[in-house]
């Protein structure tokens, strides 16, 4: 990803700076000091100085390796110092709460999976910071020097103050999730939606590595978006989500609990798909679905099978978000488009009815060479979380912190 930005003082130069050198320690080493000067094109002084407060911080270490070609001496290059350093992911979701202990390398030294309840005794705030000092004090033995905790959750965000204005499932309304836990444990705390930080985990760690603009869409229980744009993601910084799941589709359809008629969530969620399926099986007598259990696993499998109601019911649910794809692709340009759901179990199906109506939609000449891929994570589970870390330490806002001690 180019995490390059445009500093507009020597502070932010400096963290900018280092930034970069860290990325390309992380993707290039073992890295030669000149070769970090030719690819982050600093001059050697700044590499030197940035480097050896790097080594001095244990955050990077010198180790010996041959140089491709060469027949001499090893070189001393450079590579991350990354297993004394930890950091706590944690991904929020209706009913269960998952914490996870990991080095900056994103190695999971400790996961736990707790459910989490919405009870009038106690607000929801104060729940989650018990959690939090219960895993440190649980897994004390563990712990090496914490940096940050990140966190990814669904409902209305603001990333950039850490506040959660709405979560579905909870009563919660203007919660500071972020101050109240960096207060509460002295650490930097990232905050993000976990669709846009599943889209930043993709572009780091998955499907969508290397490239510059990516759309990702995810069809779950809800249906939403991310974006890389440039290279970064999109309204990371801000309370702004790119909200394509109520987006009117059909304005005489079904009403969304968002007061709306005919969303995009109405019609392709997987609970609007099992419902619309099970309202067309009484009149499919043939179906392979009154075999089992009505679930997206068994519609799946019925429509790998060649299952026409499933088939059909699958394709419609593709022909809806082609269609809302091809705006955002007329607006984008993506050079790759993710797709992310259980769906993907019958990408065969699914894939050419979303790839056919982007084509039949979009400007030929944006459309015509997208790559349509699965997400390299069915389930990102915490490393949203890491990836919201990783970016931190990449742009340098989080990596200045921890030079500084």
């Amino acid at each position: 990803m180019n995490l390059y930005s445009q500093p507009g003082h020597i502070d932010q130069i400096k963290q900018t700076n280092a930034g970069v050198v860290y990325r390309l320690i992380d993707l290039y080493g073992p890295i030669s000091r000149i070769e970090l000067s030719k690819r982050a094109q600093l001059a050697p002084a700044s590499i030197t100085k940035i480097v050896r407060e790097m080594l001095d911080a244990h955050l990077v270490q010198e180790t010996e390796f041959q140089d491709p070609g060469s027949r001499g001496r090893p070189a001393i290059g450079l590579i991350l110092d990354t297993l004394a350093w930890h950091f706590l992911a944690i991904r929020i979701q209706p009913g269960q709460i998952t914490l996870t202990l990991r080095d900056l390398s994103t190695r999971a030294i400790q996961e736990d999976r707790l459910p989490l309840l919405a009870t009038p005794e106690k607000p929801l705030l104060q729940t989650l910071q018990d959690i939090v000092n219960d895993f440190f004090i649980r897994h004390q033995s563990k712990l090496e020097r914490l940096t940050a905790i990140a966190i990814t959750l669904p409902g209305l965000i603001n990333a950039a103050s850490g506040v959660v204005h709405r979560m579905p499932g909870y009563d919660v309304e203007e919660m500071p999730l972020g101050e109240t836990l960096a207060q509460r444990t002295g650490l930097p705390v990232f905050v993000q939606h976990d669709i846009s930080a599943w889209t930043l985990a993709e572009a780091l760690f998955g499907a969508s590595g290397g490239a510059q603009n990516v759309i990702q869409i995810v069809i779950d229980e809800t249906v939403g978006a991310g974006v890389i744009s440039g290279g970064q993601l999109l309204h990371k910084n801000g309370r702004t989500l790119v909200e394509i799941g109520h987006t009117q589709i059909d304005p005489y359809g079904q009403q969304c609990y968002c007061g709306n008629n005919g969303c995009l969530e109405t019609v392709a969620s997987t609970g609007s798909l099992l419902n619309l399926t099970a309202q067309r099986l009484p009149s499919q007598p043939e179906s392979l679905l009154h075999d089992a259990p009505l679930t997206i696993a068994s519609l799946c499998s019925a429509a790998q099978q060649g299952d026409r109601l499933a088939r059909d019911v699958i394709a419609g649910v593709g022909h809806h978000i082609g269609r809302m794809l091809a705006m955002m692709v007329n607006i984008f340009n993506p050079q790759q488009i993710l797709i992310g759901s259980p769906l993907n179990q019958a990408s065969d199906v699914l894939f050419p009815a979303v790839s056919s109506t982007i084509r039949q939609q979009a400007l030929p000449a944006y459309s015509r060479e997208i790559q349509l891929t699965p997400t390299a994570f069915n389930d990102p589970g915490t490393f949203g979380g890491a990836a919201l870390i990783k970016d931190a330490l990449y742009s340098g806002s989080l990596l200045v912190k921890l030079l500084q001690g």
